[in-house]
């Protein structure tokens, strides 16, 4: 506080201490907008302590003599310490083990003859005389009479041999692996390794500090990280796991590449790093937020990953429940938006850019929400519902009256009893198709892999807005729904929740109401693999990307309607 007051330290907004007994030291600094996260940490890593260095002799008796030892010393002669140790723990295992299988064996030897032992003992006249009859008669040593001398009559019964019988198998199978130790130098090794591998694991705590990959400060001698972030053109991406991050380029994402589990992209628009964005959520608001607040991920030449971002439902001020559907920009470019609810109620909105962080643009009903939104270019394209019971309707959004933010939208598709809507969404003109996906809904969510069905578009002719469509997928007996669904542009990509891809070309199916194909794993996510660059994107139209081992396509001026389910 005193190198900020002094202004020495320039860019803090806040500093909170919550260090406690849980979480331990925990300092929280915010920094004022525009201010790069990484270039504050580098201020405070160089005048602070919050980095330091410092020296550890290590000094240690080392076959009885002091020496100093480097880190890569002293664990050497720990190693070797736990070697000796653990060498000569089996050691004395084997030799306990041998003395034992010693005494039973010479036991077996006595239940051979049990009425000759009982008879030999009665008719010495003490100890050493039985004694010596036992070991001449039977061949044992001295220990081995002596343990049967101190035996009791019970231990000599049928059932005890056949335990000793067990005991002695046992042993011999225990000395043979103790002994494989003793001469092996490598298992030795293996076993010590085995050994700290469980004591780490039950007497092991937790690190305290996070180690953030490719985050933090770098030592370097290069030119210091600039404090204020340029407001340069980026891209702010969605995952499927809900996660938001920016990427600091201009040029087009690229889509080959494996996506990481739960890491498929459902949404993606072009901003600027100081600029603003907007995301639609299924209570059917628009939330305000800022591109600069999120975690910049790197630009590698495979698709992003997002698996450093930050969870919209911590970074935004979202309602319990309530999930983000796409992204949306926030500007003069922005042309409308439009919803479709869980019960099938259409609404197109102008955008009224309000001065508050977040707004409702639709009013919703007890019960009902949104299952769909997007923005929208232009008047074009169709918009389309598709839901639980496999119906399909699509109307021009052109036939849809814009409404104003108070309004409640109007009858979009009719539901048959017990239905709901799965998807909603634009699809642009040209070349489109339909993808469906059955199953019998009585599985935990994205553990069911049902039966998919990829279609042509134009196999579904258009209806007037608030009919009930056309039939778009068969079941089969013991189905009855449709797991996910999904209308866009061509090509399709698709990705399993563990984010691998996913081949749709044995499941093209010509049919408009056809039944499907077997999936060999669950749905994760689908979209399209085209996202070029628009004066006012798509919110989804990096949806899909990465998922596929070909680059993108370039845009047209259609909106990418690639909308992950």
């Amino acid at each position: 506080s005193t190198l900020v007051r002094n202004k020495k330290i320039t860019g803090i907004a806040d500093m909170k201490d919550l260090t406690d007994l849980t979480h331990g030291l925990r300092l929280v600094i915010e920094v004022k907008n525009g201010i790069n996260p990484d270039a504050m940490l580098e201020q405070l890593y160089r005048m602070t302590k919050l980095e330091d260095s410092f020296g550890i002799n290590m000094v240690a008796l080392v076959e009885g003599q002091p020496q100093t030892l480097t880190l890569r010393d002293a664990l050497v002669v720990y190693a070797d310490h736990r070697l000796d140790v653990t060498l000569r723990r089996t050691r004395f295992q084997y030799r306990k083990a041998a003395d034992r299988l010693h005494l039973v064996r010479g036991l077996l030897l006595a239940i051979v003859d049990i009425d000759d032992v009982i008879a030999i003992i009665r008719g010495s006249d003490d100890v050493a005389q039985a004694r010596a009859k036992l070991m001449e008669v039977f061949d044992l040593d001295e220990v081995q009479a002596n343990y049967i001398l101190d035996l009791q009559l019970r231990r000599l019964t049928k059932f005890s041999r056949l335990e000793l019988e067990k005991e002695r198998d046992e042993l011999e199978q225990r000395l043979a692996d103790l002994s494989h130790i003793i001469e092996n130098d490598d298992e030795l090794r293996a076993l010590v390794a085995r050994e700290l591998d469980e004591v780490a694991r039950v007497h092991g705590t937790p690190r305290r500090t996070v180690l953030l990959a490719g985050g933090g400060a770098t030592v370097t001698a290069a030119k210091a990280t600039p404090l204020e972030i340029a407001d340069d053109p980026c891209w702010v991406m969605l995952s499927s796991a809900g996660l938001l991050a920016r990427a600091d380029t201009a040029e087009e994402m690229p889509a080959q590449g494996r996506r990481a589990q739960h890491d498929v992209i459902t949404s993606a628009i072009r901003t600027t790093a100081r600029g603003e964005y907007g995301v639609l959520t299924s209570h059917g608001r628009v939330v305000r937020a800022q591109a600069i607040e999120l975690p910049s991920i790197a630009i590698t030449a495979d698709a992003p990953n997002l698996q450093g971002g930050s969870l919209a439902t911590e970074l935004l001020d979202l309602a319990k429940g309530e999930r983000v559907l796409a992204l949306t920009t926030l500007g003069d470019a922005t042309y409308g938006w439009a919803l479709g609810t869980r019960n099938g109620v259409v609404k197109r909105t102008n955008p009224e850019l309000l001065a508050k962080d977040a707004w409702e643009v639709i009013r919703l009903d007890d019960g009902d929400e949104v299952v769909g939104a997007v923005e929208l270019a232009d008047d074009s394209g169709e918009l389309c519902f598709i839901t639980s019971d496999a119906q399909l309707l699509h109307f021009p959004a052109a036939g849809v009256r814009p409404q104003g933010r108070g309004g409640g939208g109007m009858a979009g598709v009719k539901l048959a009893k017990g239905a709901s809507v799965v998807f909603f969404g634009l699809v642009p003109d040209g070349e489109a198709t339909v993808v469906t996906v059955s199953g019998t809904g009585s599985g935990l969510p994205g553990t069911e892999a049902g039966l998919a069905k990829v279609t042509p578009f134009t196999e579904y002719p258009g209806k007037g807005r608030a009919t009930g469509g056309v039939r778009c997928h068969r079941f089969l007996k013991g189905e009855t729904t449709l797991l996910a669904a999904w209308a866009g542009p061509t090509p399709v990509v698709a990705a399993a929740p563990s984010g691998a891809p996913i081949d749709f070309t044995t499941v093209h199916d010509g049919r408009r109401d056809g039944s499907g194909t077997p999936l060999t794993q669950p749905l994760g996510g689908i979209g399209t693999r085209t996202h070029g660059v628009r004066t006012a994107p798509s919110p989804a139209s990096l949806a899909g990307a990465g998922v596929d081992d070909t680059p993108g396509e370039d845009a047209t001026d259609a909106p990418d309607d690639g909308a992950l389910f």
